[in-house]
């Protein structure tokens, strides 16, 4: 089953007392990379949010965004850092003068306000750090989720989007093995034609001819390749609906695939063979552009 590295899941969880939001974001990567937002009074919850992103999403550029918010009476044990709200005070005020500006003092103090960690919070019981811990995880699992939900989901667009390009690329084959055959009597003729002329030279050497006859003959056929290209799709098809998500593995199939259809192209020495390949390798763009996008 295929599984897209974008995703997106979002979880609440609240107590009598706390209300913990977790958000998870991820988009494609080569390997998982992990940034965290987490208010500065849970930030020892960080290894342990890691640890959880890192079981669940295997790969993918992952944000992360926990909020924690106080509910009815427990947000009464907020005070206001006075301390640190008179510096960032004077530090702003001082600072708006110097840039030639006049701010009122009610207006100095409301940004003072804004500023980091001007509230405190009285520090919580042993219970309560460890049901507070319970909740954090329950929302940051519950986000993951969903996230996971969201990139099986993508997965199955995706497969949908692969089927119809590998289908599209089956379809042309067969239709390149079509116009092979009248490609091989005109080949054939054009040999007879150069046999004739070749015989007639005085300075004919028959075993450089027979040397000569070989190498043009395999330059100019394709069946082996396509017989490789059938089987790429096929495998191609096959690795898409195996158990576990390999991005990886169908991007290499992808490459041989586009590897034998441009020796197709060039060993075929046809124009409507070729404009056939054209179509292929449209098809393959598709198909490469996706799959940087799955796990």
């Amino acid at each position: 089953m295929l599984k897209s590295m974008t995703g997106f899941g979002k979880a609440t969880i609240e107590s009598d007392t706390l209300s913990v939001t977790a958000e998870v974001k991820s988009l494609n990567s080569k390997f998982l990379d992990i940034f965290c937002r987490i208010p500065r009074n849970y930030s020892e919850r960080e290894i342990e949010i890691r640890n959880l992103i890192t079981q669940s999403l295997e790969r993918g550029k992952v944000e992360f965004t926990m909020t924690v918010t106080p509910i009815g009476d427990n947000s009464a044990g907020t005070v206001v850092n006075r301390a640190l709200v008179k510096a960032y005070f004077k530090d702003l005020h001082q600072t708006a003068e110097e840039l030639g500006f006049a701010p009122t003092p009610t207006e100095v103090l409301r940004m003072a306000l804004q500023m980091p960690n001007v509230y405190l919070a009285d520090a919580p019981t042993e219970d309560q750090q460890a049901a507070e811990s319970i909740q954090i995880q329950q929302a940051a699992l519950e986000a993951l989720k969903k996230c996971n939900e969201f990139r099986q989901q993508e997965g199955r667009a995706l497969a949908k989007v692969f089927r119809t390009s590998i289908q599209k690329i089956a379809d042309s084959l067969l239709e390149v093995e079509e116009l092979d055959k009248t490609r091989i009597p005109s080949v054939r003729e054009r040999l007879r034609k150069n046999v004739r002329d070749l015989i007639q030279d005085e300075a004919f050497d028959e075993n450089r001819f027979e040397q000569e006859l070989v190498y043009f003959i395999e330059k100019f056929d394709i069946s082996e390749e396509k017989v490789r290209l059938k089987n790429h799709l096929s495998y191609f098809i096959e690795t898409m609906e195996s158990r576990e998500s390999n991005g990886k593995k169908l991007n290499f199939i992808a490459q041989e695939i586009g590897r034998e259809i441009n020796t197709i192209g060039s060993k075929a020495n046809d124009s409507s063979i070729q404009h056939v390949v054209v179509q292929m390798k449209d098809e393959l763009e598709k198909i490469k552009e996706q799959t940087a996008n799955i796990i």
